[in-house]
């Protein structure tokens, strides 16, 4: 497999850190950040936390909405061809 190379900013406290907490897994920070590229290719998902709390106000709605995805409301139907998607969207309005 080819290599490339991503550039990033980063905080350099963050990044002396990252690489300190990989140091102790004995693997470059490279490493881990190549691990955690193959998850979001392959779950299409992003998972990371928040230190603190939130606003109320921003709790309360993301809240809302997960509860909402998790009954199926305000979730637009899978499209097949950018057709269909075009065809959804004008239905809209």
């Amino acid at each position: 497999m080819a290599k490339t190379t991503i550039n990033i900013k980063a905080d350099r406290k963050v990044k002396e850190e990252a690489q300190k907490v990989a140091r102790s897994f004995g693997m470059p920070l490279s490493t881990i950040i190549n691990a955690y590229l193959h998850q979001l290719i392959r779950t299409r998902e992003i998972h990371f936390y928040l230190e603190g709390e939130l606003k109320p106000s921003v709790k309360r709605r993301l809240n809302r909405l997960q509860k909402e995805a998790m009954e199926g409301k305000n979730l637009s139907p899978v499209f097949h061809t950018p057709q269909e998607m075009d065809a959804y969207l004008e239905s809209l309005h």
